[in-house]
């Protein structure tokens, strides 16, 4: 005989980090923890260690101990769960929950800026991804992880970054004040920018976007090029969503809720604030089934 359900988890992970929320069963919020990456493309053993670490640390603020796991239904809004491979290898792991239900990091964002009801986001955080939530259906543009999409995101940017700071180095463009931030970072040792990239991960391209900005704010050329850029990456994705039929869009993450400044005049009149986060979009999870693949 399973045990009732007592406390509903929301767990949202993505590239950099792992966020988990717990409540009872009236919605109050018992306890919160944040760790590393749990972007289950990147290992799924790794992701449900990561998600498992949240879990323990968020019940621990809350008195809860291992025991509690069995009455727990969580809900994970985890980037890379848009690969079916990837989310079948997933859930096909032993767990200590009484329930979970998985979908997409963009998925339980939604849900969670929406208050459960139809809507658009675009996350660009370290990767990016456009939802549409309209009529039962989702309509996803993007959101395909580093290197081959996520335009818009920090990774992106920090690989762009990376790019030209290199042609600045042999020459090809002027040297900026950014791409000497860049160079000094790996202490002028052009050889370990390429050793790096061998093992380089997309938060680790993603620590560079703050520099991005700070920089373009100073005027530098190299950083306002980068913001532009990215700029009309986040334009692509909103027009996208548009054209599916969205009217008003959230924008969340990290570059998200920075890009506004940069983009053009009518698209800045269709961004709208989130009612909730990630969180409360997979604690909704966590009430109900929503998965994205069936079991």
């Amino acid at each position: 005989m399973t045990d009732p359900i007592r406390y509903f988890v929301g767990v949202d992970g993505g590239g950099t980090s792992c966020r988990a929320r717990i409540t009872d069963s009236n919605d109050r919020v018992l306890g919160e923890a944040k760790t590393g990456s749990a972007n289950i493309m990147l290992g799924a053993n790794l992701a449900m260690a990561s998600i498992i670490d949240a879990i323990a640390t968020a019940a621990a603020t809350a008195g809860l101990g291992k025991d509690s796991y069995a009455s727990m239904s969580v809900g994970l809004a985890l980037a890379g769960a848009e690969q079916q491979s990837a989310w079948y290898e997933f859930m096909a792991q032993p767990h200590p929950f009484a329930a979970v239900t998985l979908n997409t990091d963009a998925y339980g964002a939604c849900l969670g800026a929406w208050g459960g009801e139809d809507g658009a986001i675009l996350i660009a955080g370290t990767g990016s991804c456009g939802i549409l939530l309209k009529d039962n259906e989702q309509h996803v543009v993007g959101g395909r992880e580093f290197p081959i999409s996520d335009q818009g995101g920090g990774a992106v940017m920090g690989l762009r970054l990376i790019q030209q700071a290199l042609l600045a180095h042999d020459g090809l463009r002027p040297i900026t004040p950014l791409a000497e931030h860049v160079i000094n970072h790996f202490n002028q040792d052009i050889d370990s920018i390429v050793s790096w990239s061998k093992t380089a991960r997309p938060c680790d391209y993603g620590q560079f976007s703050p520099a991005i900005f700070s920089h373009a704010y100073q005027g530098d050329a190299l950083g306002i090029e980068l913001l532009n850029q990215t700029a009309a990456d986040i334009e692509m994705w909103m027009k996208a969503l548009i054209n599916r039929g969205a009217e008003q869009i959230c924008l969340m993450g990290s570059i998200a809720e920075r890009i506004t400044p940069w983009l053009i005049p009518p698209l800045q009149q269709r961004i709208t604030a989130p009612q909730g986060d990630a969180m409360d979009g997979a604690l909704a999870m966590a009430r109900a089934n929503h998965n994205l693949y069936p079991l």
